[in-house]
């Protein structure tokens, strides 16, 4: 199975923390170039400085916070007229604010929708014309199990990981003449700081202890514990390596059999 990635640029999204972090480390071992991309410089220096290197990799940051799109595309445009093609595109935000949804601020809809789906094309335009000149392009969005079965407390969330959903698929039936994939993980309960957020949230909020939050949550999953975010980054790794070059247009659950729907 050809999972060799090298000579590969690929920019990886919130990549200092979590899922993005794993997602970097993993490429990199597989011999990718790797971009991270992230809005703390220091954290982004100490992500580029434990990044493997073998083979002359070169790694390298942008650091831009989302919610200057301007900066973002301007930072994106210069990057890739000095360095070259992207061959793969990981895009990963931090999710919104857990909360009912008809309680929510038309403001958290749309800086939701700035902070996802809106960069995430800003992204994905600066990438695709040199996808298109070499002739291996892979776009993969980390979203959320939500997209098939809305999760309870997560409204705007779940609104907006939906949008994004629909937005990856109708880019694969366009993008694929090319050469150019377009898929999504949908990551499980998955044991980051966000998943502690969450915890925390909905025991300050049903007036429980944070083990019985955790322990309800387990139960839902089948296989009884949370994923690693390592697990979420190798299911991103395949799906950028020449063997997933047949698989476009997906909504891959890595979840643990936890999703009630097929």
């Amino acid at each position: 199975m050809n999972i060799d990635l090298r000579n590969k640029r690929a920019i990886v999204c919130g990549s200092t923390q979590g899922i993005g972090k794993a997602v970097a480390m993993e490429l990199a071992i597989l011999g990718c170039n790797v971009t991270l991309v992230a809005r703390n410089e220091e954290s982004l220096k100490k992500t580029k400085s434990e990044l493997p290197v073998s083979e002359n990799q070169i790694h390298s940051y942008l650091c831009v916070d989302f919610n200057d799109t301007t900066k973002l595309k301007d930072l994106l445009d210069a990057f890739i007229q000095r360095n070259g093609a992207v061959n793969i595109l990981v895009n990963n935000t931090g999710g919104p604010p857990a909360g009912a949804i008809h309680s929510a601020k038309t403001e958290e809809f749309i800086l939701a929708f700035n902070q996802h789906l809106i960069c995430n094309h800003i992204l994905a335009q600066a990438c695709i014309d040199g996808m298109k000149n070499t002739g291996y392009g892979r776009i993969i969005n980390i979203i959320s199990t939500s997209v098939k079965q809305p999760l309870p407390n997560l409204g705007v969330s779940n609104t907006i990981r939906a949008a994004v959903a629909n937005w990856s698929k109708t880019m694969a039936n366009e993008l694929g003449k090319f050469n150019i994939t377009v898929n999504n993980i949908l990551p499980g309960a998955t044991a980051t700081q966000r998943l502690s957020n969450i915890i925390d949230n909905k025991a300050l909020k049903t007036n429980a202890t944070n083990e019985s939050v955790k322990k309800e949550m387990l139960h839902e999953i089948p296989l009884g514990r949370f994923a690693e975010a390592s697990e979420i980054a190798s299911a991103v790794a395949f799906l950028a390596c020449p063997s997933a070059s047949y698989i476009n247009g997906i909504n891959l659950p890595v979840d643990g059999g936890r999703t009630g729907c097929l």
